[in-house]
């Protein structure tokens, strides 16, 4: 079985690896990245075969620096995959909940178990880059006291041990990834089913543009799952529209609709037309 080398960000065993075992299973390799651009840029360049990124979480909303990041480099979307973010109270063989004092993590992992904190005054809160990240810190380190809040792919990734189960305030948190692929390359997931199609484009500051441009879609029948605007750089108060379409782009529909918004836009840009996640 041919390995596909996949890049993502965070450590061994961060949700982002567990996104990648979800889409590409025991073919996925996974090859960690320490920054969002560094994933982007390993792919462009050609050192791994695909990359894993998150889009966007339900609690804390979009990742502004990977929309920027899929404007810039021409690396289209080949399939999402939705993860369900489940935190873990993880710590070395040998260290037991009696003796935790200090709890390492990423800042975003720490503030969605306020409520375990809560309960639990004792224990003081340490931000780390990364979630599995301070579970490989901790194993290394064997520091004393300590545990680091990640994902059970994590704690068995480092041989460390599950002191607490899905601490989490919100069960209902789930992060949405995109599995990218460089232009022309053959897709590495199969392309049926249901689709979506991602596109960004840019209006003219002018009353009725947005309005406008997205009745192209409406006229049409075409459901927008989501619509994001982000700051155009170099252009004080001017804006991207990021849109998510439920249909595949090759539909007569779609291609209609993308049509008439090019007469309407400045500019227009598929970013991806892709099976949509379960």
């Amino acid at each position: 079985m041919k390995k596909i080398r996949t890049s993502f960000q965070g450590e061994p065993g961060a949700f982002s690896h567990m996104a990648i075992r979800k889409l590409l299973g025991e073919r996925g390799e996974a090859v960690p990245c320490e920054r969002f651009d560094q994933v982007f840029r390993s792919l462009s360049e050609g050192s791994v075969d695909a990359a894993v990124i998150p889009i966007e979480n339900t609690l804390h909303g979009s990742i502004h620096e990977n929309y920027d990041h899929l404007l810039h480099f021409k690396l289209p979307i080949q399939g999402e995959t939705n993860v369900r973010i489940v935190h873990n109270l993880i710590a070395p063989p040998g260290v037991s909940w009696k003796q935790v004092r200090k709890v390492y993590s990423h800042p975003v992992a720490l503030n969605q178990c306020l409520n375990f904190f809560e309960g639990n005054p004792q224990l003081e809160r340490v931000t780390f880059y990364d979630t599995a990240g301070s579970v490989k810190m901790l194993m290394a380190e064997r520091r004393e006291a300590s545990a680091g809040i990640a994902s059970e792919m994590a704690a068995a990734t480092y041989g460390a041990r599950i002191l607490k189960r899905s601490i989490e305030d919100d069960r209902q948190n789930f992060t949405r990834f995109f599995l990218l692929q460089r232009e022309g390359d053959k897709p590495v997931l199969e392309q049926t089913g249901e689709r979506k199609t991602t596109i960004v484009f840019t209006l003219r500051n002018v009353p009725g543009s947005l309005f406008r441009a997205l009745s192209v879609f409406s006229l049409r029948d075409l459901n927008l799952a989501k619509i994001e605007s982000r700051p155009l750089r170099g252009k004080p108060w001017e804006y991207l529209f990021y849109l998510d379409v439920l249909i595949g782009q090759d539909d007569g529909r779609m291609q209609k609709a993308l049509g008439h918004l090019e007469e309407l836009a400045d500019f227009l840009k598929v970013l991806g037309s892709y099976p949509r996640g379960k």
